[in-house]
Parts: C-alpha cells; structure tokens; sequence
C-alpha cells in the first residue's frame, strides 16, 4: 500500500515538472514571437508613416507655390489699372483705397497698397497704413529699379515675416508709383498645425520663414530645436514615445527620436521640413501585439483547465468532510435567518426613532412657534380694540376692513398648526408624487420662527415649474427641516449668517443647502448614526443619518462637502419624475 502512494506521489511530481518545462517554452515562445511581430510591424508602419508624410510635405510646397504664384501676377494687372494710373496722375485718391478693397476679396491676398513716387501710401486695404512712408523700404526701392515684378521678405516688428510683391507704375516712360500685394502664408501655418505634428518653411539661407511653432522663426534649424523648452507641442507629443523606433532615427528633441522629412520648394530655393512622432505607429503596433497577447492568453487558460481537471480526482477524498460542511450550513442558515428577524426588528426601531427624532425637532420649534402665534394674537386683539372704537364712532366700513386683517392673521395663525400637525404624523407607506418646490416652501415655512429668532439671511433660489419626484413628502420634509437644523446651528457663531437654499431640475432633482458656518471636519463619519459636533445635551448625532436612510430609500443620494469659500454644503439628489414614469406608474 505505502509502495503505491509513493509511486503516485512520484508521477504527480513527474507530471508536474513536466508541465512546469511546457509553461517555461509556451511563454517563451510567446514573447519571442511578440518581439518579432513588434519589430516586423513596426518597420512596415514607419515606412508608412514616412511615405504618408512625403505625400503631405509635397501638398504643403505645391500650395505653397500656387499661393505666391497666384499673387504673383496680381501686381502686373494692377500695374495696368487706369484707375490708379489716373489717380497718381491727378493726384486724386479718395476713389484709389476702395477700389483697392474691392479687389482684395477676389484676389485672396492679405493686403493691398499704392505708394506715389516718394513712397507715400495713398490708398490702401489697411486704412491705418495710410500716410506711412516706405521710401527706405526695399519693396519700394526695388521695384523702382526694376521693370517687373520684384518679391520681398521681410521681417515684422511683432513677429514673424511680410511676403510682398510689388511692381511700379508707368505713365509715358515716367515712374508714377509702386502697388504692393501682401500675400497672405500664415494661413499655411494654422492648416499645418491641425494636421502634422510640426512644420517648417526655410529660405536659401537656411533661416526659419514659416513655422508652426511660433518661437522657431528667424533661427536656423539647429538653433530652433537646441531652444525649445520642454513644454512646447512637438515635445509634448514625443514625450509620451520612446526611442524604440526599428529604423535609425532622423533627428532627436530632447533626446527624443522623430522622424525628420524634408522636401525642396521650387521658388527661390526654399525648403520644407516636418517632425513626425511615432505615436500612431506605437498605436497600430500595439493594437496587433495586443490581439497576440489575448491570443496566447487564451491558450494558456486552456492549458489551465486541461491541468485542473486532473484536480478533480482529488475531490473523493473530501467526502467525508461534506456532512461536517453540510450540518455548518444548515447552521448557518438558521443565523441567517436569525439575522433577517433582527434586521427587520432593526427596521421597525429605526423607523420608531426616526419618528422620535421629528418629535425632538417638532418640541424644538414649540417655543419660536409659540412665540409666531402670540404676535398674531396680539395684533388681533388690538385690531379688535380699534374695530370696537370705530363701531361706536358710526364708522362701519373701516372697522370692516379691522376685520379683515383678522381674519388675515387667523388664516395665517392655521397655516402655522397645520404645517406642524402635517410634520408630526408618521410618513405614510406608499410612495405618490411629490412636488419639491411646494415641500420646500412647507418646510422653510415651519423654519421660519427659528429663522427669524436668529436673524438668518435666507437667499432662496427655485425653478418656476413644479420638480416632481416620486416620494413621501412627509419623510422629504423631514430631511429638508433636519439640513435647515444643522444648517442654523452651524451659523450660531457667524455674522451675519446666511443660508442658500437652492433647487434645480436636470436628470435629477437636486436640492443644495449651503451655509457660511465653519464647515465640516470629518466628511467620512457625517452620515453615521450617534455622530455629532454638538455640546452634550444639544444633539445626539442621528438627524443626518437618518435623513441620509430616507434620501436612499427613495433611491437618491444625500452628500456632503466643503465649500471653496467656507461653510458645508448638502446636496439631496432624489430621481426626477417624468411623464414615462408617471404613465408607468
């Protein structure tokens, strides 16, 4: 017997040694073919990459010279105007500046101006240019000298740089002026920095002309890549890659490898370049070696069960545990069913509590109450004492109107026993409609003795339509009164305090009450039952845990915080009732 227990520990130990080599070549197996796919795709997708961005740098020239070709031949019509002809002529230009704006629209470019002989602007697109003096500047010195069209470069006090073309004007072999055209490149910067990672433009002498990072420009290369600060967007972008690129890298930023094109522009030997960085590479290679790993994952669970089903002879020699596992069941559904009577006896006292504590409440407003009622009273009796005074004097009709104000204050003084006999009954069991702006105003309504005891500022803000929630609008009340509770005694030590009462509509019905007291220290333990801030004999810590018990019941979310200029706020969220569920309902 003991010979065979130790030959099948031993195949146990065989077999399981056995699958430990399997696992140790599956996995390696697994990693070695994701590194070959890595490297594989990655190549491929960077020659994508990069043919993709020759593609975009040969669009970029191509609109480029159409741009400057375009505005090229502006100059030469304008040159031809008899318009303008005649006005530097006759000296008369009040008719040039508009006709000038006339043609701009048609054109496309960013500006037009005439100069006279002296370089004078006399008419211009820009209204503000008018009158400067461009003697000195080469646009106009150049075009003077020569019989074509003469471009310009120049750079800009604010940044940047000016591409013009400018031609002189002729009337019988005499030089009359010169029209110059802006063209307008800078929109070529804001369509590249949408589309490509980054973009240069350079003259023939290497210098930044157009860029989609603004700091580049006026620098080589060199210098614009060895300045940028870290945070810019190119670096920014290659920041979240590494250098794991399978094809040497074109160039570096910040010891970051991107991928580097440049294209030749056929106009006075400019050139293009862009930086690409590999992050759609790393995207599409990771979204294939992610399908392998669940590939081989796959695989490895399956391995898994093979091997676990071989557990299973194991489980005969549990057997004789299952009586011992089926009498602690049985056990345990007798405490189960234990705890299940104490739960509801738990119930039964929560809601006995819960209905002591609006009592406690109810007793609290007793004395401001009382007091709300003596001044109606005495107010009546005094109007009692002038209607009788006006009876004797023979004056009916403003004794009448005595009366009327007694019966203003009787009206009122029911109001105020009405809303406390409605708080004080017990909730009722079923759930009906409830409209949160009418509970709001029944339950400021019982707050305002105490309100006005403690000379609380009371900012109300609430939607004009009726916010209807599905709910007990005893119990709602309930928390309502109990967030104003806490809300008064936080603003005992302010001056002056003021209470928010805010209430809004959207996917839920949200009732915001906000105080400017000291806020709250500990957020976490708020909402447990005996928890309180409050001296002996002030509160026993159960209002908000309660309140808290009931906003759940109705399916909503009770919550507190601090707000950011002092003060806690509570937020009861309850589900909106809306015309489906009514229907359904």
């Amino acid at each position: 017997m003991a010979l065979t227990e130790d030959s099948g520990a031993e195949a146990n130990r065989t077999i399981s040694w056995r699958a430990r080599i399997g696992l140790l070549i599956f996995v390696a197996i697994a990693c070695g073919v994701v590194l070959v796919t890595n490297w594989l795709l990655t190549e491929r997708f960077t020659q994508n990459t990069r043919s993709r961005a020759e593609l975009r740098l040969a669009l970029y020239g191509g609109n480029l010279v159409s741009e400057l070709q375009r505005n090229s031949i502006v100059p030469q019509l304008l040159s031809r105007d008899p318009a303008l002809i005649g006005a530097l002529n006759g000296q008369d230009f009040s008719q040039s500046t508009q006709r000038l704006i006339s043609f701009v629209d048609e054109i496309g470019a960013a500006s037009l101006m005439l100069l006279d002989s002296d370089g004078r602007s006399v008419a211009a697109t820009d209204r503000n240019r008018l009158g400067e003096s461009h003697r000195q500047a080469p646009y106009f010195v150049d075009a003077l000298r020569s019989n074509g069209t003469v471009f310009s470069l120049l750079e800009r006090e604010a940044g940047g740089y000016r591409f013009t073309y400018s031609r002189k004007l002729e009337s019988q072999g005499q030089a009359l002026g010169v029209v110059i055209v802006e063209v307008d490149l800078q929109k070529f910067e804001r369509a590249w920095a949408g589309i490509s990672d980054a973009v240069h433009v350079t003259d023939s002498t290497g210098r930044i002309i157009l860029a989609t990072e603004p700091r580049w420009r006026g620098k080589s290369e060199a210098d614009a890549l060895a300045a940028e600060p870290p945070a810019s967007a190119i670096q920014r972008a290659i920041q979240a890659t590494a250098d794991w690129t399978a094809l040497p890298a074109d160039a570096y930023l910040g010891g970051e490898a991107v991928m580097r094109m440049s294209a030749r522009i056929p106009f006075r030997g400019w050139q293009v370049t862009s930086f690409t960085t590999y992050a759609s590479i790393r995207e599409r290679v990771n979204g294939v070696i992610a399908s392998e790993i669940m590939a081989f994952a796959i695989l490895l669970a399956l391995t898994f069960y093979v091997l676990s089903r071989k557990n299973a002879l194991q489980s005969a020699f549990f057997q004789r545990e299952s009586a011992e596992l089926r009498a602690l069941n049985a056990r345990l559904q007798r405490e189960i069913a234990e705890r299940e009577r104490v739960q509801e006896n738990l119930a039964v006292a929560e809601q006995t509590l819960a209905q002591s504590s609006k009592l406690a409440a109810l007793g609290e407003m007793s004395a401001a109450v009382s007091h709300e009622l003596n001044q109606p009273l005495a107010a009546m009796k005094t109007y009692l004492a002038g209607a009788g005074l006006l009876l004797r004097r023979n004056r009916p009709d403003e004794a009448l109107s005595s009366f009327q104000r007694i019966d203003d204050l009787i009206e009122r003084m029911g109001a105020i026993t009405k809303q406390l006999k409605s708080y004080a009954r017990k909730g009722a069991d079923e759930l009906a409609p409830v409209n949160m702006v009418q509970s709001v105003h029944s339950a400021l309504s019982m707050m305002e003795p105490q309100l006005k005891r403690h000379q609380v500022r009371l900012n109300l803000a609430m939607p004009d339509q009726p916010v209807m929630v599905m709910g007990d609008r005893v119990r709602i009340e309930q928390v309502i009164i109990n967030l104003m509770r806490n809300a008064i005694d936080a603003t005992l030590t302010v001056d002056p305090p003021q209470i928010d009462v805010l209430l809004s509509a959207g996917e839920t019905a949200t009732l915001t009450v906000r105080d400017n007291g000291q806020g709250i220290d500990d957020l976490t333990s708020l909402f447990e039952p005996f928890y309180t801030t409050k001296k002996p004999g002030d509160g026993v810590g159960l209002g908000l845990a309660i309140s808290s018990g009931i906003v759940n019941d109705l399916g909503g979310r009770l919550t507190a915080r601090n707000a950011s200029v002092g003060g806690a706020v509570f937020e009861m969220q309850l589900p909106i009732l809306t015309e489906a569920v009514k229907a359904a309902e």
